[in-house]
């Protein structure tokens, strides 16, 4: 009978041969395969990354404040201090031998490995307490503890590999990876609290400190509120003190947070959206979380006994802290990234429960969908260089006119070993049954680093002039030449940023035409939507319209000064 009600509560009944340990280079390749395409040879793409990226390179080069970060006197008005003080000081020492935009984003993929990296040992952790051991089997074999952890700690950074909401975002200069950073360095200490006394608390104060100097008090104190009730509710007794230590951790939090508030820097911001589409809403969720998701619920229905243990209660309350913010941001898919190291952890204790036939449905469904999106990308690559199929070559030249395609070979070198280690991969796969547990994520991670690797490799010179400013600064220096003073009353971050970045101007971006002084600047641009016609300013003569790629693309319009 007692062995009866331990099935019911643990539903993890895993063989010594279910934890097979997946090699640690194929693990360090996904995560390379991950990390780094992106992080070479492309500017700043509009918008939030150009964005993020002006305020720190204006630090770095000292024209504006290290407390007062600004572009063009536009300053960023959210995110914190500490993302623009970590680029600007890499822009700074590392700018004299390497391009600008390369030294930004340096330490965000340095954070992105981290977050890789917190979310595996989060999993550990959690996976070797006593509530989410496997059953004991009747004649033995069953899987050690070490092996069962390290096994679904591979299989939760899988799982984050594969969600497609971090694809973009995970890859960008913004505050919202710093933030990220924090939530899941928060969780890790959470997870290891009992074993890694000092490491724990010094994961907690750190991460909610963290969040706070970056832009995100309000969920800083969210995530000290549920810390402090998972560790309260705790059934060990070492947990319960341990939330003296989330308190203290929030209190610290809060402080720093009204420190920047009171210095007129971005601490506390307690705009809540309002405008909230359900049926939106839930689409976004679903793309954005996916695989991990559906992997999630799962486990919450499984281990639906153990809610109130730490492997189910740590990362669900961390999950909903995200989900919660996206409904209070107005559906805003940054502030959703927070729920993603947790639900990838939620998803790894759904893999010693996964049926045959759902893991054979990932599968299949993965091998299928990211091969024809290979194909296309393949496709998409070879009607650039060759005209054929003439219909996509097409529309290519009509997305990007002026195109001009050059063969990258070692470019093209990285696509052809990827597509070759994804079809190794997926014939691993299907060949024979194997027993692993977090063999149901491999290719899901193993796609997305697929066609990500493909876009920033076959794809990236497209991407790039589609995504970038430098084809409309080009356009702009026909009329302007580079240095001269630009007025650009109405112009975002990312516009004023270009200007000065690819056009070499000097800016100035506050609202209104009439604040500048009467015999300061020559040259006046406004941004313009597609169809929104050229306004005629007193005093200034209407010079060209310039549109950064097609009819129906961002455009500016340049006027010169009056004699």
């Amino acid at each position: 009978m007692q062995a009866d009600n331990q099935a019911h509560v643990t539903p993890a009944l895993v063989t010594e041969k279910a934890v097979r340990r997946l090699p640690r280079w194929a693990l360090w390749a996904f995560c390379a395969a991950y990390v780094l395409p992106g992080l070479f040879g492309r500017d700043p793409w509009k918008n939030a990354d150009i964005a993020s990226f002006g305020q720190m390179w204006s630090l770095a080069l000292g024209q504006a404040s290290w407390w007062a970060p600004h572009v063009g006197g536009v300053s960023p008005g959210s995110g914190g201090i500490l993302p623009y003080w970590l680029g600007g000081g890499f822009i700074a020492v590392l700018s004299p031998i390497m391009d600008p935009a390369f030294a930004a984003r340096v330490p965000f993929a340095l954070l992105l490995g981290a977050v890789l990296a917190l979310t595996w040992y989060t999993t550990y952790h959690l996976a070797r307490t006593d509530a989410a051991q496997p059953l004991p089997l009747a004649f033995g074999g069953e899987a050690p503890a070490a092996d069962y952890a390290r096994a679904l700690a591979d299989g939760a950074l899988l799982a984050l590999v594969a969600t497609l909401g971090l694809l973009q975002m995970g890859h960008e200069t913004t505050p919202e990876l710093l933030q990220l950073t924090g939530s899941a360095l928060f969780m890790y200490g959470l997870a290891a609290a009992p074993l890694r006394h000092l490491k724990a608390r010094l994961a907690t104060v750190g991460s909610l400190a963290l969040l706070a100097t970056s832009g995100s008090p309000t969920v800083a104190m969210m995530l000290a509120g549920v810390g402090v009730l998972v560790c309260w509710q705790s059934q060990e007794e070492g947990m319960r003190r341990y939330g003296l230590w989330v308190i203290g951790a929030g209190v610290i939090a809060a402080a720093l947070a009204t420190v920047l508030t009171l210095a007129q820097l971005s601490g506390w911001n307690w705009k809540v959206g309002h405008e909230i589409e359900p049926g939106q809403l839930v689409k976004l969720i679903i793309w954005f979380t996916w695989p991990a998701l559906p992997l999630a619920a799962l486990t919450v229905w499984k281990w639906r006994r153990q809610w109130l243990r730490r492997h189910i209660a740590v990362p669900l309350c961390s999950a909903l802290v995200g989900i919660a913010a996206c409904i209070a941001m107005s559906s805003s898919d940054r502030a959703l990234l927070h729920s993603l190291p947790p639900l990838a952890v939620l998803a790894a204790f759904a893999l010693p429960a996964l049926k045959r036939g759902l893991s054979g449905a990932i599968d299949w469904f993965s091998v299928f969908f990211f091969t024809i999106a290979a194909l296309a990308i393949w496709l998409v690559y070879a009607a650039m260089h060759t005209g054929w199929p003439a219909k996509t070559a097409a529309n290519v030249a009509k997305l990007v006119p002026g195109y001009t395609a050059e063969v990258s070979w070692v470019a093209l070198g990285f696509a052809m070993l990827g597509t070759l280690a994804w079809l190794l991969l997926v014939r691993w796969r299907t060949a024979r049954h194997r027993a692993a547990l977090w063999k149901s994520l491999v290719l899901p991670a193993g796609g997305v680093a697929l066609v990500w690797l493909l876009l920033m490799s076959l794809l990236l010179p497209v991407l790039d002039q589609a995504r970038s400013y430098r084809l409309l600064l080009d356009r702009v220096a026909t009329h302007v030449q580079p240095g001269q003073c630009v007025l650009a009353p109405n112009a975002s971050v990312g516009l004023l940023t270009a200007l000065e970045y690819f056009g070499k101007h000097t800016v100035y971006g506050q609202t209104g035409v009439e604040r500048y002084p009467p015999a300061g600047c020559q040259w006046l641009m406004i941004s313009l939507s597609a169809r929104q016609d050229e306004p005629s300013p007193p005093g200034w003569t209407f010079v060209s319209r310039e549109r950064q790629r097609t009819q129906n693309s961002e455009s500016v319009a340049i006027y010169r000064r009056h004699p």
